[in-house]
């Protein structure tokens, strides 16, 4: 793995599960979902499965930039990455939780 990899993945992914669980927020709280003949308890299951597999996905993440395999040989460079790894968690945290511990529609 290269160095700019271990730098920016967490984030990257971070911000795509923000954007793809809201996204599925919409969608849940749209027409489109009741007429795919789905009720907000099936909406409610996505969202909180989602929220899971985008934590789930942080913690590989920082796992991963804990081994050797995927350790870099910079200290300053593994630093970092696991600094910046463990942020993309807590940021996947704080603001995908609305999702689950919140009203979907309002």
């Amino acid at each position: 793995m290269t160095d700019i990899l271990r730098l920016s993945v967490p984030l990257t992914a971070w911000l795509a599960a923000f954007s793809a669980v809201y996204g599925l927020q919409g969608l849940v709280c749209s027409d489109r979902w009741a007429e795919a003949g789905l009720d907000l308890a099936a909406g409610r299951i996505a969202l909180s499965t989602a929220w899971a597999a985008a934590v789930a996905l942080q913690l590989v993440f920082l796992l991963a930039l804990r081994s050797p395999r995927f350790t870099s040989r910079s200290a300053f460079v593994h630093g970092v990455s696991r600094t910046l790894a463990v942020a993309a968690l807590v940021a996947t945290l704080w603001t995908l939780l609305p999702v689950v511990t919140t009203s979907a529609c309002l």
